[in-house]
């Protein structure tokens, strides 16, 4: 077998590895065992995986495209630490972009669109009636996903990249200071919402979503949280 013909099978071999290591560090965060400004260094990564420093690397660039990791010039990574500010900003943008998502999703859905939403949020509420930090974590997703499954009706590619990266900062603001989490109330929307973007009813789903995303950002509690080292946080790994 020629070189060409093994690297990729090495290279697949890396990207699994890393994924594995970016889900479990992504859970960490999500459930708060990771507190903001946390330092994620390769080499205690790749010691707590026994994996090499590469692949640590290339896990910790997938967190930073997430936007959960920050990455800085002679320093290395740390769990993003979203400010105040920044939380403000986020919750901003998404109410200058998604009734815009909506009143393009209205033009756009078709019933088999209204089936596979329903379907979520069934889903969404199946989460939201659990408890533990497993559930937490799917109802965050959950909740996340039914935007971004809007965004894909726009069929606007650019926008649903917006919206990728401003629900991955989103999650971790609402999982880093959200006092109740993603709430019955806020389930309860996204089926409103539904309801109106079937019905064709644009403005009405339009303003429900605003006020959605001031429910979402009112639950906000934007105090510092203490975390605990990174060996502890992943310790029931090792």
């Amino acid at each position: 077998m020629t070189l060409p013909e093994k690297t990729p099978a090495v290279d697949a071999t890396i990207e699994d590895r890393s994924l594995l290591i970016r889900e479990s560090l992504r859970n960490a965060i999500i459930d708060r065992r990771l507190a903001p400004g946390t330092k994620l260094s390769e080499a205690e990564v790749g010691a707590l995986f026994d994996v090499s420093r590469t692949v640590a690397r290339a896990a910790l660039q997938i967190l930073a495209f997430e936007g959960l990791v920050k990455t800085e010039r002679n320093r290395g990574a740390f769990v993003s630490t979203p400010s105040p500010e920044e939380a403000r900003q986020i919750f901003a943008s998404r109410r200058l972009i998604e009734p815009g998502i909506i009143a393009a999703a209205v033009e756009r859905i078709t019933p088999a669109d209204i089936v596979r939403f329903q379907h979520h949020l069934v889903e969404e509420a199946q989460y939201m009636n659990e408890r533990g930090p497993a559930a937490r974590r799917a109802e965050i997703k959950a909740s996340g996903d039914f935007h971004l499954m809007l965004a894909a009706l726009s069929g606007n590619v650019i926008l649903q990249r917006f919206m990728d990266e401003l629900v991955a900062r989103s999650s971790l603001v609402v999982a880093l200071y959200g006092r109740s989490g993603i709430s019955s109330c806020g389930h309860n929307e996204h089926l409103a919402i539904l309801e109106l973007v079937a019905k064709g009813d644009a403005k009405g789903a339009s303003d429900l979503m605003l006020h959605h995303l001031d429910h979402i950002e009112a639950d906000l509690d934007l105090q510092p949280k203490q975390g605990v080292s990174l060996r502890n946080a992943l310790a029931p790994l090792s």
